[in-house]
């Protein structure tokens, strides 16, 4: 009644083939992950330090430039001019307090302490550099 199969499925074939391309672990894709956000809130700790130069984002920025090294394996992260400086500094200061919830997401569900308290920092940091100016438009 019908033809049987002579040849093996192509699911069987490409399940036993060797992959062309390499695949990563979830520990990696998870500190490529948090490198991205971590440089993503560098670079607005950078535009804010050329707003509003301060201690504190200095030490931050430094920090953050260790983390992110370290996650990419040393290479250096890229780092933003003063000339391309938002003149908002809430919008950074939200900005930057996002980026900051994500990467401490993501440290935490990798486990890294380090990042997590350092995120958090950020986090407590810049929802304090916006408390000021909330309560007085009120």
């Amino acid at each position: 009644m019908y033809e049987p199969i002579r040849t093996k499925s192509v699911h069987s074939t490409m399940a036993d083939a060797p992959s062309d391309f390499p695949h990563r672990s979830r520990e990696e894709e998870l500190d490529i992950q948090l490198a991205g956000h971590l440089a993503a809130l560098l670079a607005v700790t950078d535009e804010l330090r050329a707003l509003a130069p301060s201690a504190d984002l200095d030490t931050a920025a430094e920090r953050l430039a260790e983390q992110v090294a370290r996650l990419r394996g040393g290479g250096a992260p890229a780092r933003v001019s003063p000339a391309t400086a938002t003149s908002d500094r809430d919008v950074l200061h939200r900005r930057a307090h996002s980026v900051a919830s994500r990467a401490l997401l993501v440290a935490a569900s990798r486990a890294d302490t380090a990042v997590a308290i350092l995120a958090a920092e950020r986090m407590d940091a810049h929802a304090a550099a916006l408390e000021p100016r909330a309560l007085a438009t009120h």
